[in-house]
């Protein structure tokens, strides 16, 4: 706006009515709960006061149309004045430098930017949107473009924006308290998206501490540690996907999941770049999801993203949000599903964080003793308080509707649902009923799993609950043996079924006999919950060796068992996570820093064939399996199962049926001794007049030695295994066999 040349000096401003000491103080100390009181322009006896604070400048001028009037310097960066004026005009600030003007919008003049629902669901802690009441939202507030600051900090005497606009000196920009809400907020005209601010709080002991934003949306790459103010321009083309994602529950589906480390993949890639060539890696192998190690912002990159700074903010090691928008809308565009770890156990003690955010204990919980988490030297949340519990919640419908996320895998639930999980004696307090469940964290997840479904139709929830706690994937509502609602998840990884299968894979041979149950034993339980059969990064580091390698034997011996393994993985009720670099037979551990060994696959490498044809198993076994419903559509359901020979210890055999809801069946057949059986006899359905072999992981094209079942397996009338008719089949050493009906 440029004004007309009438101009008023500062002779012809009267002196304002000087602001109490304490006001002053207050305010120049960033302690002032209300700086809108005593800054902007108010109406006096006499006109319109005007007071502003500019630390550095050499003159404030306010201009309006018709009007041009220099205000008194007060010291300490304060100008003001009064204009005998009967309304406050619609004006802006001239303010002069050493070096140069600049004319700028008066934050003062503006009324509160957020509103009295927003307030009100933030105080009652059921504000589900939470992230566009909190943090830094551009927008046009009262006509004028610029960016709402709000941040959540009860315990503060004072807070301040600062940021790369102000030379990182929030003295200008005081924010004020908006009640007993706890939040404090500003907005700033004239800034916009690409901004780097903080938080300057002012403790409750007087000192002042800078903090990254909370639910900061976009954040510097780090070490950097400022956030940065965002707003999305990707337009989504992934309409067809969201729609259908939900017309079939996940439970009766196929569910294949490639997990994968974003950053080390292929070190060094962008979003963008990923999104030219992961989705078309993932879609080529046949699996059905991603599911990306936590992708949130996280200062240190050896945690894999398990300790969060940035609960709302994608990494910015590898791009922008939209960044990663494009590479969720790639991957649904080639028909697969993305799933993000989430972390709401425990956060790291970073000073410019979460911890003892605004002075005093705020997202952590006030007893030390419960706050502590023992084992990763982090904090844990305190889900008792109704606005942590919120931050949390909301923060994972923010993932499933901002970024179109498919479904949410709660890492370290068994920490959260434990009081005296990895704590002694004497070092925990028991709940009020004298037990050691943690009934704040049960009544968080029960109403994160219940908002999230309710909010986001097709979106699955998966649980790492590594404990027998009873109805991880129970209905909230259906109350347990042990009196408690379900959680209400949709999945659970199954951590005993790993532990024990992978237990018995390492043994020789010669020895698995002694062993067979732990094969067997998960059959117990296995429709105790919905299940997740996971080979995850945990398993290929930090000593416990890649999976191939945790096999016995020579290279043939290792890989014939790997292969085997899979194809009892893939067969057993339960969805599968494999972590990649598992699927070419990586023998070495998974590094953060170099990601998967993808020079095993290429063609000048000697043993290129043997890595490529585990790799082209895996997608074998993904395309059988999804052409299977028996392998799939009654995971849940013990009427889908039936063991077949489920004590041959001494062959180290393990075969059983798995049904479709038709009754359609598929004999799946796993024989774990380097030998070779001949005309093994095994029980099947009479219903079935033949059997043919749809999968073999002892096939040459996959590396094996090529010892199948080439036609039809006809049964004969002899009993065997309960059945009144059987075939004859050959068993290939260390593999797995697929049979279905002719």
């Amino acid at each position: 706006m440029k004004p007309t040349a009438k101009r008023a000096g500062s002779h012809g401003v009267r002196a304002a009515r000087p602001i109490g000491a304490d006001d002053r103080a207050r305010l120049l100390a960033g302690a002032h709960h209300d700086p809108h009181a005593l800054l902007g322009a108010h109406s006096v006896r006499g006109g319109i006061a005007f007071r502003v604070l500019r630390p550095y400048a050499q003159a404030v001028t306010v201009l309006a149309k018709g009007l041009r009037a220099e205000l008194h310097e007060d010291g300490d960066g304060l100008f003001s004045g009064v204009l005998p004026l009967r309304e406050v005009p619609e004006y802006t600030l001239l303010v002069t430098y050493d070096d140069n003007e600049i004319e700028a919008e008066d934050p003062y003049r503006f009324l509160p930017a957020l509103g009295d629902l927003d307030l009100h669901l933030i105080s009652e802690g059921r504000h589900e949107e939470l992230w566009t009441a909190l943090g830094a939202r551009p927008m046009t507030h009262q006509g004028v473009a610029g960016t709402r600051f709000t941040v959540w900090a009860p315990n503060a005497l004072g807070v301040r924006v600062t940021g790369d606009f102000c030379y990182w000196d929030g003295t200008a920009h005081p924010m004020r308290s908006l009640g007993s809400s706890g939040v404090w907020e500003l907005f700033l005209p004239g800034i916009g998206d690409g901004a780097l601010y903080k938080f300057d709080i002012t403790r409750p002991d007087g000192s002042h501490t800078l903090r990254a934003d909370p639910m900061a949306r976009r954040t510097e790459v780090p070490p950097a540690t400022a956030s940065i103010v965002t707003e999305s321009h990707h337009e989504w083309q992934d309409e067809r996907w969201m729609a259908a994602r939900g017309d079939r529950p996940v439970h009766e589906s196929p569910f294949s999941v490639y997990e994968v480390h974003l950053p080390s993949w292929r070190p060094r890639l962008t979003y963008r770049q990923l999104a030219q060539q992961l989705p078309a890696y993932v879609r080529d192998l046949g699996f059905t999801h991603v599911e990306f190690l936590p992708v949130s912002e996280h200062p240190f990159g050896g945690s894999w993203g398990y300790q969060v700074t940035g609960f709302y903010a994608p990494t910015a090691r590898m791009g922008t949000p939209d960044d990663f928008r494009f590479l969720v809308d790639a991957l649904h565009r080639a028909g697969i599903g993305v799933l993000v770890d989430w972390v709401p156990a425990h956060f790291p003690k970073d000073d410019w964080a979460l911890a003892s955010f605004d002075g005093r204990t705020l997202y952590e919980h006030e007893d030390p003793a419960r706050s502590e988490h023992p084992d990763w030297g982090t904090l844990e949340f305190d889900y008792g308080r109704k606005e942590v519990r919120n931050f949390l919640v909301a923060n994972a419908t923010y993932w499933c509707q901002e970024f179109h996320i498919d479904g949410l895998r709660v890492d370290a639930v068994a920490s959260m649902l434990y009081l005296d999980y990895s704590r002694e004696h004497g070092e925990w307090a028991p709940n009020e009923h004298g037990g050691r469940e943690n009934l704040d964290a049960v009544a968080f997840l029960q109403e994160m799993n219940a908002t999230v479904y309710r909010r986001c139709p097709g979106v699955i929830t998966i649980a790492e609950e590594s404990t027998a706690w009873d109805g991880v994937t129970r209905a909230t509502h259906h109350v347990g043996p042990g009196g408690f609602g379900g959680l209400g998840f949709g999945l659970k990884w199954n951590m005993g079924w790993m532990h024990d299968s992978l237990g018995y894979a390492a043994h020789e041979p010669v020895h698995r006999k002694y062993h067979h149950n732990e094969m067997t034993f998960s059959m117990v339980y296995a429709y105790s919950e919905n299940y997740v059969l996971p080979i995850s990064h945990d398993e290929v580091v930090h000593g416990k060796r890649s999976l191939v390698s945790k096999m016995p034997g020579d290279w043939w011996q290792q890989r014939a068992t790997h292969r085997a393994y899979l194809g009892f993985m893939w067969a057993h009720p339960g969805k599968q996570l494999l972590f990649m670099g598992q699927e070419f037979a990586q023998g070495a551990e998974w590094s953060e820093t170099t990601g998967p060994d993808w020079w095993l696959l290429d063609p000048s490498y000697a043993a290129e064939p043997d890595h490529r044809g585990v790799r082209d198993l895996v997608r074998d076994l993904n395309t059988v399996y999804r052409d299977a419903p028996p392998l799939w559509q009654r995971d849940t359901d013990p009427g889908g199962f039936a063991w077949v020979a489920g004590d041959a210890a001494e062959d180290n055999v393990f075969a059983f049926l798995r049904y479709d809801t038709t009754g359609a069946p598929l004999l799946a057949v796993s024989h774990f001794s380097p030998v070779v059986r001949h005309d093994y006899r095994l029980g099947v359905p009479d219903t079935v007049p033949a059997w043919t072999e749809v999968l073999n992981t002892d096939a040459t094209r996959y590396g094996g030695g090529g010892v199948a079942n080439p036609d039809p397996l006809k049964p004969d009338s002899v009993p065997s295994h309960g059945q009144q008719v059987s075939i004859q089949l050959t068993l290939p050493p260390l593999a797995t066999v697929w049979l279905r009906p002719v």
